[in-house]
């Protein structure tokens, strides 16, 4: 048995739905429905990061981040192919520059979408403290 399984069912035109274990969403390529693939995979890296974000500021001993918020920005090629992708993290806790650093390198070691992406498609992360 695997360790993720997922259905995902087109029953005609572009737009798929997935069930992944009791959850259900909707990707569509014609953005009706639901979002692309792209910006569906754009938004799942970000979900992944954030929680990696407050694991990464936690095990730096800041275990009170308060509100975390990932602005993601990503640009396609011609052919409509993911080409780059960043993240503003905003972070309601008012940390120095350094201490954001080390957070979003640990970060990028703990987030599973982050290793999973080729380098030249990793995210280039900028964070900010004391955000809201």
């Amino acid at each position: 048995m695997s360790d993720i399984e997922t259905i995902t069912v087109s029953e005609e035109g572009f737009a798929c739905v997935n069930q992944v274990g009791d959850f259900e969403f909707t990707v569509d390529a014609t953005d009706e429905s639901g979002p692309n693939p792209n910006a569906a995979l754009v938004a799942t890296y970000a979900s992944c990061f954030l929680p990696a974000f407050r694991v990464g500021g936690q095990q730096r001993g800041h275990d009170d981040l308060g509100k975390i918020q990932i602005d993601a920005d990503a640009d396609l090629d011609e052919e409509e192919d993911l080409e780059s992708i960043s993240f503003a993290v905003h972070v309601a806790a008012d940390l120095s520059e350094d201490e954001l650093d080390e957070i979003v390198g640990r970060a990028e070691d703990i987030c599973h979408v982050h290793s999973a992406l080729r380098e030249e498609l990793e995210a280039d992360v900028d964070a900010y403290g004391d955000a809201f």
